[in-house]
């Protein structure tokens, strides 16, 4: 259930990435407990969004707060939990599952010395996404599913308040996503707040309450989720097929172009 609380803000945010402008005066809230998908095209801006609101990059223009406390100045990382576009776990470093997860609590630990709850928590991460039974394996062993299921645990470990996640559902099985879905189910119950980088809702959809879609570095909608499922029904959504004729523009769809 959602409160006033506001646990991010976003306000009229401004962001370049090689001189390019992306995002174009952006606003994008997440209240205590609320379930915000942010959606559009490739392109749109939704990653340089995230990414701005923990500080990976600059906005030029415009203010981020993370609970009401200016990005600048904010220091209780241990409160956000984030998982990145998917990457391998350990990038090609022969690490265990354990090991990857639990760097991850380091912010909760006092000088990186883990006690019994961390390793508990640690513990309840691997067996919220179904992979305790992996714990002592490398993770160059995992499938691309598995290796989202670690980062997705690594994240949790920390117990965060706020739970960011960029692109969660690209390439992974059915049963991951499935997975996934129940996972956050019960991180909503126990008062955590999300936010989800998304190209469609799937098992998600049920969670959402509401959607920000992003086009060309602009908030095309703010509000109830797109009933429509698939990246082509996003309300402004511009695609080129990759069978059109050389030249061809994109093919505009959606009812707020």
């Amino acid at each position: 259930m959602t409160t006033d609380e506001t646990v991010l803000a976003l306000r009229d945010v401004r962001a370049e990435l090689g001189g390019r402008p992306v995002l174009r005066g952006v606003d994008v809230t997440v209240g205590r407990g609320e379930v915000v998908a942010l959606l559009g095209a490739n392109g749109s801006g939704k990653s340089t969004a995230v990414r701005t609101a923990i500080g990976q990059v600059s906005a030029t223009s415009g203010s981020v707060e993370l609970f009401g406390t200016p990005l600048k100045s904010f220091r209780e990382w241990a409160r956000v939990g984030y998982v990145p576009q998917r990457t391998s776990a350990a990038g090609g470093v022969p690490v265990t599952v354990t090991e990857v997860v639990s760097s991850g609590r380091l912010a909760r630990t006092r000088f990186g010395l883990f006690r019994k709850a961390d390793r508990e928590a640690v513990r309840q991460a691997l067996e919220l996404v179904g992979m305790a039974d992996r714990a002592r394996d490398s993770v160059t062993t995992l499938s691309g599913g598995q290796h989202q299921r670690v980062l997705i645990a690594r994240a949790l470990a920390c117990e965060p308040e706020l739970l960011i996640m960029d692109e969660p559902m690209a390439g992974v099985d059915l049963a991951s996503q499935e997975m996934l879905a129940a996972t956050l189910r019960e991180q909503v119950a126990g008062g955590a707040s999300v936010l989800l980088v998304l190209h469609e809702l799937g098992p998600l959809e049920p969670l959402i309450d509401r959607a920000v879609v992003l086009r060309d570095g602009c908030v095309l909608h703010d509000g109830p989720p797109p009933r429509a499922v698939g990246q082509h029904a996003l309300p402004g959504h511009d695609h080129v097929h990759p069978h059109a004729p050389e030249g061809t523009g994109p093919i505009r769809t959606g009812l707020l172009s």
